[in-house]
């Protein structure tokens, strides 16, 4: 059964909890919509009637992450006319542990209304797996019900409904609410509403969902355990930008799902990481979270130290084919219980089926102590650092060939084991898909600079290695030069991977963005790459396309074969400019921005790779994850690329230079970010002098344009 689709739904996001409806409000049997918390549906149904007719639509707003209220018509009411008279306003907000929402009818007729309001609710408890497959599963029967609550109990989860007594407010009397079931076993809660001219009537409902623990007392906390919310997020202050009106609104909206996403380790609830996204994963990925909390780095490093312990805390130490563990190896994924996907028997709840999670992990301990990371912190990560790095130069080259390869030696993991982990995401310009093992070009990037920053860190902390981690990565550095370099008809760049014959697949895809800046490359070859990055195949006007628009296998709707990834675009837009290639970057920092409208300024998951030269729409991909942590990331590295942010804490110095690309933004001032544990505040004006204020102990350099 095909995945239910999201692009339409409203969503209320307060990690773990996602409301998902209508853009009415009304929460309807089938698809993905309900209250999704603890990997079940706590609430399948949730239905508004006014005397037994669904009121018109006429607008909705999401206020917040986590906050969205909702406007219809009752148009059977009030004064006769063309024109409406009466209101339903709904707001649901969102909390960690279910949702509330406020009911209210608005008479602004000149005669008072009488009627009867209906709220039906429905539980069907169904899991996360089986939402996700689109199934139907009936109504779970009610455990307890009477006036103004009513409860559904699950193997493991309890969902309570409280329904609270109407009010006008103009200190009517209070009206009762009733309580019936349907012959569908709905709950059914109802109000008899008299309400004068030009006034207004109110009602509550509460929902919340609470874990049941296993017969015999409290269970254990395991690496497996469910994740808390985060009491107070991940630790960032507001972030104020002034500059064009779109990029303000997409970096409000970006840092409100941020924090709305954030989740804590039940081994340790101060360490706070972020959700991979709702609703399919509120959980913790290594490779998403931390590439979340690398991207953001500029709000501060209190979100990597949190997902860098939550990780380390879990990592490999044992040799386990089922898991796809090995010492010293980050993990892929955690959850509770099996996952549908990948072979027969799915994945493990405890998956290490990754390729780049390990150099990923060492990459942002390094940049959070170029951050400013307390030296005191970096020293407690020494020891799960050198196993990092043991993994990374020993068993993730399985074949000895010198580079980084995987396949699935379990029969049930995932095929594909980097950020492009579908079965067709591999694959050469004609369409054939590569056969394993697969080497990656952005895997072998990925290790090279985290090599490089491993070797940086354990020779300021005193640890030995640096040099032979040095050696190490310029070997790679060569040998990758000479077996990966391709050409097409566009100029020459690295093949997306080596297949298992060891063979180049040679189409060109967004993976090229991964390579620049990570020191893999030298100038020469970084300029080629950024040139064939530019070409209108990858660059769609609206960024980064994952595949080549001239390959075959080329789909525009494509998951890995021809969208756009919001992150995928911002990692590459960092690395051009990281790699001095500041046209490019500005390219794509424009695109992904020209997309946000389309989007409410929620970046999904991903988007279609229509050409916006050509002048086709933005197109949704209907499944997308909203909000995604990389996507709503994706915002950061914008202002990060556009100001041109540079940190060394270690060694004294912040540069801030602005690209003469970025022009069409200024004036730009950016306040609320972090460097270490100092506010930083960057303006640049219509000119391109910039100005920065920070009083953190590093001497400042600037660049005006």
């Amino acid at each position: 059964m095909p995945q239910p689709f999201l692009h339409e739904l409203v969503s209320c996001v307060h990690a773990p909890a996602v409301a998902l409806s209508d853009a009415d409000g009304q929460i309807r049997p089938g698809g993905v919509q309900g209250v999704l918390l603890h990997d079940r549906r706590a609430l399948s149904t949730l239905l508004v009637d006014v005397n037994g007719v669904e009121p018109t639509p006429v607008g909705h707003a999401v206020h917040d992450a986590g906050t969205a209220r909702f406007v219809s018509v009752a148009r059977d009411l009030g004064d006769p006319g063309a024109d409406s008279t009466v209101r339903v306003e709904r707001e649901r907000r969102a909390g960690p542990d279910g949702i509330e929402e406020t009911l209210t009818l608005v008479n602004a007729a000149r005669t008072a209304v009488e009627c009867v309001v209906r709220v039906r609710a429905g539980s069907d408890l169904a899991a996360m797996d089986d939402v996700r497959r689109g199934g139907r599963p009936p109504l779970a029967a009610l455990t307890s019900a009477g006036s103004g609550t009513c409860a559904w109990d699950g193997e493991d989860v309890r969902v309570t409904l409280l329904a609270a007594d109407g009010a006008g407010t103009h200190g009517d009397e209070r009206t009762p609410v009733m309580y019936e079931t349907d012959a569908e076993r709905h709950a059914v809660f109802a109000w008899r509403v008299s309400l004068p001219a030009r006034t207004r009537w109110s009602t509550s409902l509460r929902l919340t969902v609470e874990r049941i623990a296993a017969a015999g007392g409290a269970e254990p906390v395991t690496a497996t355990s469910a994740f808390l919310p985060a009491a107070d997020g991940p630790g960032w202050s507001e972030v104020d930008v002034s500059g064009p009106a779109e990029l303000e609104r997409l970096v409000d909206r970006s840092v409100e799902d941020l924090a709305a996403l954030a989740l804590a380790d039940p081994m340790a609830p101060d360490d706070v990481f972020l959700a991979a996204g709702s609703p399919w994963f509120f959980t913790l990925f290594g490779r998403d979270s931390l590439w979340a909390a690398r991207l953001t780095l500029p709000l501060g490093t209190d979100l990597a130290r949190g997902t860098l312990r939550t990780l380390a805390r879990r990592q490999g130490t044992k040799t386990n084919p089922d898991t796809a563990e090995a010492p010293g190896k980050i993990l892929h994924e955690v959850r509770q219980d099996t996952l549908a996907v990948g072979g027969p028997g799915g994945l493990p709840p405890l998956y290490f089926g990754t390729i780049d999670a390990t150099a990923l992990w060492i990459s942002l301990l390094h940049d959070a102590w170029r951050w400013g990371m307390p030296a005191e912190e970096v020293t407690e990560f020494l020891d799960p650092l050198e196993a990092a790095l043991g993994w990374l130069t020993g068993d993730a080259d399985a074949d000895g060939d010198g580079f980084l390869e995987y396949i699935d030696e379990s029969g049930h993991g995932l095929a594909n084991q980097g950020w492009k982990d579908s079965n067709d995401s591999i694959q050469f310009p004609d369409g054939t898909i590569a056969d394993p093992s697969i080497a990656l070009s952005e895997a072998q990037a990925y290790a090279h600079e985290a090599a490089i920053g491993g070797a940086a860190l354990l020779e300021a902390f005193g640890r030995p290695g640096a040099d032979r981690l040095r050696d190490w990565a310029e070997v790679m550095r060569e040998r990758f030069r000479t077996t990966f370099w391709v050409s097409d008809r566009r100029g020459s760049f690295p093949a997306i991977a080596l297949d298992g014959g060891k063979r180049p697949v040679d189409t060109a895809t967004s993976n090229l963005g991964h390579l620049l800046g990570t020191g893999l490359l030298n100038p020469e070859e970084s300029a080629r790459v950024a040139a064939r990055m530019a070409e209108s195949d990858l660059d769609s006007g609206y960024g980064l396309r994952t595949m080549s628009a001239d390959a075959a296998g080329f789909n525009p709707l494509g998951y890995h074969s021809g969208s756009v990834w919001p992150h995928d675009t911002a990692i590459g837009m960092l690395g051009l400019s990281r790699a001095g290639h500041h046209r490019a970057a500005a390219s794509l920092a424009f695109g992904l921005l020209r997309t946000a409208p389309d989007f409410a300024f929620r970046l999904p998951e991903l988007f279609a790779g229509t050409d916006a030269h050509a002048g086709d729409p933005v197109l949704a991909y209907p499944a997308s994850c909203r909000p995604q942590a990389w996507s709503a990331a994706a915002s950061v590295v914008m202002l990060t690329a556009a100001l041109g942010l540079e940190p060394d804490v270690p060694g004294g110095t912040l540069r801030v230079a602005p690209a003469a690309d970025f022009a069409a933004w200024w004036p730009l001032r950016v306040s609320g970010l972090r460097i270490a544990g100092h506010s930083l505040a960057v303006a640049v004006d219509a000119s391109g002098q910039v100005e920065v204020q920070t009083s953190a102990p590093v001497k400042v350099e600037t660049r005006s344009v």
